[in-house]
């Protein structure tokens, strides 16, 4: 039997007609809590929809968004699809120069504004002459205020719907490597996949979520929009970074979603309070334990949460296993924007440490050359915008997606991602290496923050490693003898060719801002090495089995 999938539109109608007073939205504006329900949320998407129509822009034109998570974020993305439109969200940490490659390239018509913490740096990226309206609660230079702009509407009566076939938005990936491409979905991607995932974890309308990843990002987008939507459920919104802890236990989600960063962070804070060999001994003791893992469960807000996941980076099978002790059951994750985030979860009930789960419905899964993991079903990306031929070169002959990704498919049908394809590089032995698993192996070391794995043409790779919060804090000294710990618990695990011959540990921080990551926290590769690649001989040359950048 053939399932019938609603549009995202389709289902702001249901509950706006049989659950009007519940609440939808719920966002703290200066330590105050405000609430949208169905029906008002319905009503502002249906008067923003109708001052779009008002400026007559061509059917299908794309209308971007750039702001931190927020209630009208939600609102605004549900009124570009009423009104015919397709939306381009952008990640709200981005540099200048990101922005305006990103709107000259999607040919954007229209830029909503929301909250953003250096607006006067990232407006030099817009376009001359682009129209920017700013989302309430946000009053930003250059740009017309969402009153003006929609006060003199009426809120669109008709239940107007899209196509399942119509391009829904364009999702612009964080880019490891060179420039954002821009992912096209259809109305059939973001239904197919909300829907099925919905069912798939038992996701219901007493569920909380709580939105702090970049709704720009298509793990957050698919998991707080698309399934809350899908779902009937509430979604919370955190103040600032400041206010995450407190808005988090405000909260009090039943679905919690964390990548790597996060829980190393929240271990990190644990840890300071009670060091790991007390928190040893007090599991130790039977009623003590309960009472310990019920404290901490509640410190971080996730005492209520059901369904906790992470994904969107790889999460060492060392922290899921410290949670596990602690009692709280991380469910991993594992899917890529352009699959729309649909491929892999693990579910409550069976948890394998070290797999990212099981397909989910109607996902075929196959390891194609060099074991590279393919994906196909109906919520494939259309393409990438403009690029017929990097679209192409995504797909097998068989309709497949080649997601770029190493991975071992056990009995159980568990997926196991053992590496990146395309980060592959070759030592000056002619022998290969594959970066990712050995990066995750230094997990093990709390005082390291990043790590990545180098040695395109050295004898013997080198790892490049950038200290915690906790880490630098800690004495040099103590650093090297801890690192050393680390390299001697790991070179035993590796090949020969594989080995790290030095550990470099750099005073420079990875961020966002300086290129070095993501917008989603991954490592830029490419970008690491054109940083790097001059001071490696040097640095291979030195004495002992740690250096530091000076």
């Amino acid at each position: 039997m053939c399932m019938e999938y609603k549009s995202p539109l389709s289902m702001l109608y249901h509950w706006e007609k049989h659950t009007p007073d519940e609440v939808y939205l719920k966002q703290p504006i200066n330590d105050v809590w405000h609430n949208w329900t169905w029906k008002q949320t319905a009503g502002e998407v249906r008067q923003l929809a109708t001052a779009l129509i008002a400026i007559q822009l061509p059917p299908n034109s794309h209308i971007a968004m750039i702001s931190k998570n927020c209630a009208h974020w939600i609102i605004a993305d549900l009124a570009i699809m009423m009104a015919g439109h397709v939306s381009v969200p952008l990640y709200p940490n981005l540099q200048a120069t990101t922005i305006q490659q990103i709107l000259e390239h999607s040919e954007a018509k229209l830029l909503l504004v929301g909250k953003l913490d250096d607006w006067d740096s990232m407006k030099a990226g817009v376009p001359e002459g682009l129209k920017c309206i700013s989302l309430p609660f946000c009053n930003h230079d250059g740009c017309v205020s969402w009153v003006s702009f929609t006060s003199i509407h009426q809120p669109c009566k008709e239940n107007l719907d899209r196509k399942e076939t119509d391009t829904c938005s364009i999702v612009y990936t964080s880019g490891t490597t060179g420039l954002p491409k821009g992912v096209m979905f259809t109305f059939k991607s973001f239904s197919f996949s909300a829907q099925h995932a919905t069912a798939h974890l038992s996701l219901k309308n007493t569920e909380r979520f709580f939105s702090y990843l970049p709704l720009s990002h298509i793990a957050e987008r698919m998991l707080v929009e698309m399934i809350s939507l899908y779902a009937g459920a509430q979604v919370y919104f955190a103040e600032s970074l400041q206010k995450f802890p407190k808005n988090l236990a405000e909260a009090k989600p039943t679905v919690f979603l964390g990548v790597h960063r996060i829980w190393t962070k929240f271990q990190q804070g644990i840890l300071s309070k009670m060091p790991q060999k007390k928190l040893d001994v007090l599991l130790k003791i039977p009623i003590l334990s309960s009472i310990i893992k019920k404290k901490i469960k509640s410190g971080l807000g996730l005492s209520e949460a059901t369904t906790i996941l992470t994904g969107a980076a790889p999460t060492p099978a060392s922290l899921i296993k410290w949670y596990k002790s602690i009692g709280i059951k991380i469910q991993e994750a594992y899917a890529m924007t352009e699959n729309c985030c649909y491929s892999h979860v693990t579910l409550n009930k069976k948890i394998k440490i070290g797999f990212v789960g099981q397909p989910l419905p109607q996902c075929e899964v196959k390891l194609g050359e060099n074991n590279e993991i393919q994906i196909k079903h109906e919520a494939l990306m259309a393409g990438y915008y403009k690029d017929a031929e990097m679209t192409s070169s995504a797909f097998t002959d068989e309709g497949f997606l080649k997601t770029g990704d190493e991975g071992y498919i056990d009995e159980e049908n568990f997926l196991k991602i053992t590496g990146r394809v395309k980060d592959i590089f070759k030592t000056a032995k002619g022998k290969y290496v594959a970066p990712s698993p050995i990066e995750m192996k230094f997990s093990i070391n709390h005082d390291l923050e990043q790590v990545c794995v180098v040695g395109s043409g050295l004898p013997q790779p080198i790892a490049l490693i950038t200290l915690s919060e906790k880490g630098r804090k800690r004495k040099a000294e103590e650093i090297n003898d801890d690192i050393k710990e680390t390299l001697n618990n790991i070179n035993p695990t590796l090949d020969g060719h594989e080995k790290i011959d030095k550990v470099v540990v750099l005073q420079d921080e990875w961020t966002i801002e300086n290129n070095l990551l993501t917008p989603s926290f991954k490592i830029k590769r490419n970008e690491i090495e054109k940083k790097y690649t001059e001071f490696y001989a040097s640095w291979l040359n030195s004495k002992g089995d740690v250096t530091w950048q000076k």
